[in-house]
């Protein structure tokens, strides 16, 4: 430490000392670590370091590997965990010094920056210094002769296969935009200014094509001073200047691999408070760019740092998506400030600009991928439906010849980020046009600068088959213009690799004559984001994608066949979809089903059998089971029987399995298979899958358990649809003593974690709903329905999550719809109802107050809420439930306050609607108290379009008038007690509240006269 203090008179001694010191605080497994407090002074005497200037006897070298040593030692300490930046002060002092660390030694650059960054929404001050009067008239005298030079000396660098992958190979001159600079000195197997010219480089509010976007005197005398290898230097001063250069990029690569180690070990709502001052704004008219990161990966020198500033912001951009949904273009100028909105929006358009043209710009491979990744993580994470059209066309048009690279890592690359733009906010009406475009359109190029790109031939082959012609016949009206990006996907898939670009496939097997797997892999995520988002475009080439499936799942490479189960569960997905009673698909262009059935029919003659039974690859026979229960209930129902049986015995047999990942798979599909219209009255079948699923609830992985549960609430819903069926069949040939198998099964997953637990419940409900009378009647389920009951009260009641209670509302709500239970004398009544009005009064989720206020309104007669107390009881909690309703500290709960008053309305007229007359006396008092509350709310619901969650309640104005006239009707047959003043009183609530309501819509409809009022 003393050695290590800036008072020390030695610079070597010095250096030598920190040294010692980032070693120390390197972790090293098995061995043990620095004791506190050590571990917090060298921080700060690392901080410190970085922090203090250059003292005059410590030559340019040392003071580098002075820094790089600190930058170590920090970067140590962060990795090893035991170093916690809690303070916002400490937070802060460590970004400064890792900015400023991050342009050391860069040309043209002399940054002053405060000691602390604070974490704030505007941008921060860079002080950097006036430019010089003299440095454009340099600039203006010999940029021509500069970059002559530097572009013949980068060719000879080409011609002997050399890439500028290391700092004394790798330093150029940084060009201010395309066509200039850096472009001059891309090597020719990289695409650049022919068919990427003005119209695809985004580069707004820069004024006219070349405006350079950052201080241009700034920047070109001193890189030209610096990148010049034929300048006024001596070979000795040449050879120092050099090393001198090295020696700086090497500083800001450990501040940026530091700042990458603090990244990881902050959360990243603390790193988006700083994010203007590392992300770049778009700057104001006349002003000079912002000093970020984009920065250096324009204009630094070095490639290795360019890559480390482009993984530092990926860094930043990976999980933004949350941070970055606020952002939103707008064009009203005239405001007095700039919402935050808007800056994160500006942002975003600044960061899709500098980094297509440092795409366009850069010349080593390695970079160029790093630039494509940074990309992608950009597109996954904006909200382009929030965003002005024409930033996602940009980076499309832009990437779209880097398909065609002779290195693998870039073709690779550039298909995640193609990936990633038809994934983001699918389907966006801007990328279905760019999936339109022409097969050729970007992929060529002059082959004097790129002769690597030559017409997609390729694109125009396809597998042929035996069910295309068919399939061209069938398939959908309304999708004639083919997409080039599936013809692409395919053709990288199934066809075999073509000379131009197998040059640099280092990741080729040996021998092979198809695209390196990396590729390959990465065209069938493509296809199957494609089936995700863009599925009307998919489903025209459904038989040749399914020829494409039964290719690579034939294959033997694993992988190659786990993609193709996933490609094939997401047409399965997709195919759901478009019949799903809700699909907003015109029949007419949908995949007819008998085209559905030929292509399943195809997959189950074809290698997914052989997939399911792969047992030395259980992730690729989970996915086959995935995969296997996506298949459309009509096509299936429509398959031959043999087809049909294969399936059910396979996932009837794999549910045996020892692998927990192939069970939960099983699982859930069975849990699939059991809603199918064909299977679901098929009491051999379902019986055989409860018993499955209830020996996967008793697996001792969680996910098993979870996925259990999941296919028990199936297939009680499947019971509960069978009771509703004219023909009894099933009930009476459903086993009982599989009921009270699946009923104590339901109560013990009930106690397990939540996953498990919020199907439990739902399953629960479900069963008690389906006991018949007979069930009822056997003394052997008396205990068993009691402990049910008791599970569903204390799951309303725990404190659980949310989704938990919700369920087990609802599931409370069907055992109230069974008659044959003795809801109402029963002793669980009482417990029951206080469980859901202590839900409906203080629950902090409005939608469990919503479901539990549900519940409370669905018992039919009035001897099933119980005594006058209990009546009294509910009808109190409900009024107070409607007083709260607005009461909640979380905003995203106002949203759902309409419909909790709807809810508790409905209940209470519902309520009212059954009341008899020893009842009455406790509504009055009610209304006494709170009468003009309750009215205003429920006239609010007469009057408002709001739904409640209960889909069998009246949602139209008429409907809901209908109710308090029935209502005011109940209440007038009621034969009140002698002198009672209640009834009158009610009967007049309900009047007016009629009256001023018809007054209000206008209607002519007359109050009938009743008789005893």
């Amino acid at each position: 430490m003393m050695l290590s203090d800036s008072a020390q008179p030695d610079p070597e001694v010095r250096r030598a000392a920190v040294h010692c010191m980032a070693n120390l605080c390197l972790s090293v497994p098995g061995q043990p670590y620095l004791e506190e407090p050590y571990p917090n002074i060298c921080f700060q005497a690392f901080l410190t370091t970085l922090q203090s200037p250059k003292s005059s006897d410590m030559d340019d070298i040392t003071f580098c590997m002075l820094l790089q040593n600190a930058l170590k030692g920090i970067q140590s300490l962060l990795n090893g965990g035991k170093m916690k930046l809690t303070q916002t002060e400490e937070l802060g002092a460590l970004l400064a010094v890792l900015k400023k660390s991050m342009f050391h030694g860069l040309p043209g650059l002399n940054i002053e920056l405060p000691t602390v960054l604070y974490p704030t929404l505007l941008p921060q001050y860079d002080g950097r210094p006036p430019v010089k009067p003299q440095q454009p008239e340099s600039s203006t005298s010999q940029p021509t002769l500069n970059k002559k030079k530097k572009s013949k000396v980068k060719s000879k660098k080409i011609q002997q296969g050399e890439e500028e992958e290391e700092e004394s190979s790798g330093e150029r001159e940084v060009a201010p935009v395309a066509g200039s600079g850096r472009e001059h000195l891309r090597e020719g197997n990289t695409p650049s200014s022919s068919p990427l010219g003005g119209q695809c480089l985004p580069v707004e509010g820069d004024g006219a094509a070349g405006k350079d976007p950052f201080s241009p005197p700034i920047r070109s005398a001193s890189w030209k001073r610096v990148s010049s290898s034929e300048s006024d230097y001596s070979d000795a001063e040449g050879g120092m200047q050099s090393k001198m250069r090295s020696y700086q990029a090497k500083v800001r690569q450990g501040a940026l691999a530091c700042f990458l180690s603090t990244i990881k070990s902050i959360e990243k709502k603390v790193l988006y408070g700083y994010w203007s001052a590392f992300v770049p704004d778009t700057p104001e008219l006349g002003s000079p760019q912002s000093l970020s990161l984009m920065t250096l990966t324009l204009k630094d020198p070095s490639p290795k740092t360019r890559a480390c500033a482009l993984q530092v912001l990926s860094a930043i951009l990976e999980g933004s998506k949350q941070f970055l949904s606020v952002a939103e273009d707008t064009s009203d100028h005239r405001r007095a400030f700039t919402p935050f909105s808007v800056m994160i929006a500006s942002s975003i358009r600044e960061l899709h600009r500098c980094l297509l043209l440092a795409l366009v710009a850069e010349s080593s491979s390695q970079t160029l991928t790093q630039i494509i990744k940074c990309l992608a993580n950009l597109v996954s994470n904006s909200p382009y439906n929030r965003l002005k059209l024409s930033l996602l066309t940009k980076v499309w048009n832009q990437i779209k010849p880097y398909i065609r690279h002779k290195d693998v890592n870039v073709r690779v690359s550039s298909l995640t980020l193609l990936g990633a733009i038809v994934s983001t906010h699918a389907p966006l009406p801007e990328v279905q046009l760019l999936l339109q475009q022409p097969c050729s359109s970007g992929l060529s190029s002059s082959n004097s600068v790129t002769p690597h790109l030559g017409t997609p031939d390729r694109c125009k082959k396809a597998p042929s088959g035996p069910f295309l012609e068919e399939a061209s016949v069938s398939s959908p009206r309304g999708s004639s213009e083919p997409c080039w990006l599936i013809r692409l996907c395919i053709s990288t898939v199934v066809l075999p690799k073509e000379d131009s670009c197998s040059g640099s496939d280092a990741g080729s097997a040996g021998g092979s004559t198809y695209e390196p797997s990396p590729m390959r892999l990465e065209a069938l995520q493509v296809l199957a984001h494609l089936a995700r988002g863009y599925f009307a475009m998919a489903q025209v080439y459904l038989m040749e994608l399914g020829e494409v499936i039964c290719k690579c799942m034939g294959e033997a490479d694993p992988s190659i066949q786990l993609h193709g189960a996933k490609l094939l569960e997401e047409l399965g997905t997709g195919l759901i979809q478009q019949y799903k009673s809700d699909s907003t698909v015109p029949s007419d262009q949908r995949v007819p089903v008998t085209l559905v059935v030929m292509f399943w029919t195809m997959m189950l003659n074809g290698p997914l059998p052989r997939a399911l039974q792969n047992s030395e690859h259980p992730t690729l026979q989970a996915s086959a089971c995935d995969a296997l229960s996506s298949i459309l209930p009509e096509a299936f129902s429509s398959l031959p029987s043999d087809r049909q049986i294969l399936c059910l015995t396979m996932l009837l047999g794999l549910n045996d399995s020892k692998n927990r990942l192939v069970k939960a798979a099983t699982s859930r599909a069975l849990g699939v298979y059991v809603l199918f219209p064909c299977l679901r009255q098929d009491v051999i079948f379902v019986a055989d899958t409860a018993n499955a699923i209830l020996m996967s609830l008793q697996d001792k992985s969680l996910n098993v358990r979870a996925k259990a549960a999941w296919s028990l609430g199936n297939l009680t819903d499947t019971l509960i649809v069978n009771m509703e069926t004219p023909d009894p069949s099933f009930q009476e040939e459903f086993s009982g003593l599989l009921l009270l198998k699946m009923l104590r099964s339901a109560i013990e997953a009930s106690r397990d974690k939540d996953k498990v637990k919020s199907n439990a419940v739902r399953a629960l409900g479900n069963l008690l709903h389906f006991l018949q009378p007979s069930h009822i009647e056997k003394p052997r389920f008396a205990e068993i329905i009691e402990e049910s009951i008791q599970a569903l009260i204390s799951t309303v009641l725990i404190e659980a999550a949310m989704k938990v209670r919700w369920n087990a509302c609802y599931a409370m709500g069907n055992v109230f719809k069974n008659p044959a239970l003795p809801l109402g004398t029963a002793p669980w009544t009482s417990q029951a109802y206080n469980a859901l009005t202590s839900v409906v009064t203080s629950c902090k989720n409005f939608k469990v107050r919503i479901r539990s206020a549900t519940a409370l309104s669905i018992p039919s007669k009035r001897e099933h809420y119980g005594s006058v107390d209990q009546y009294a009881q509910i009808w109190n909690a409900l009024v107070t439930a409607l007083q709260k309703s607005e009461d909640t500290t979380d905003f995203l709960e106002f949203k759902y306050c309409a419909s909790l008053r709807t809810q508790i309305c409905q209940a209470l007229i519902h309520l009212l609607s059954l009341a008899s007359a020893s009842d009455l006396p406790c509504i009055r008092e009610t209304l006494e108290l709170n009468g003009d509350m309750v009215q205003s709310f429920i006239l609010q619901f007469l009057k408002s379009g709001a739904e409640g969650e209960d889909p069998g309640a009246p949602h139209s104005s008429h409907d809901r008038g209908q109710l308090v006239r029935r209502a005011l009707e109940h209440v007038s047959s009621i034969q009140a007690l002698t002198g009672d003043t209640a009834k009158r009183a009610i009967m007049g609530f309900l009047e007016d509240i009629l009256t001023i309501y018809f007054d209000s819509s206008g209607s002519q409809v007359a109050i009938p006269e009743l008789t005893s009022r």
